[in-house]
């Protein structure tokens, strides 16, 4: 898994976008997340990868992702990697291959990171720097 300053550096260049710095967690994606717990929101942003992302060709891509009705999808928006022409341009992922595994663990973990951090879910809470704030 990249280390805490990866992350921060990922996370500042997202905040530098007007697009990406506008997603939010809403109370109600707060609560989904205080109701289910991080394990379960886990669990989902896993299959929400495995089965929208990972294949070399995912079904309707560039729309299979919604804005809103799940944590998850705000925080793909947010961290461009909702589509493979965002992994693409953003992260270097190429389109036309499946990610690998690992690959897919790494997204994971960012994606779980930005909700952590943005939901303020720890102690030690460090806030996404958004460009309009």
């Amino acid at each position: 898994m990249p280390d805490k300053r990866t992350f921060d550096v990922a996370f500042l260049r997202l905040g530098k976008s007007k697009f990406r710095s506008r997603f939010r967690l809403s109370a109600a994606d707060r609560k989904y997340i205080s109701d289910k717990g991080l394990d379960v929101i886990r669990r989902h942003c896993e299959d929400f990868i495995r089965m929208r992302l990972a294949p070399a060709n995912p079904q309707n891509d560039g729309k299979q992702t919604p804005m809103r009705g799940h944590p998850v999808f705000v925080a793909q928006h947010a961290c461009a990697c909702c589509c493979r022409s965002c992994l693409e341009k953003w992260w270097k992922v190429p389109r036309g291959v499946p990610i690998s595994p690992e690959r897919q663990q790494g997204i994971v973990d960012f994606l779980m990171a930005w909700i952590i951090r943005s939901a303020d879910i720890h102690s030690g809470f460090v806030p996404i720097v958004h460009k309009d704030d």
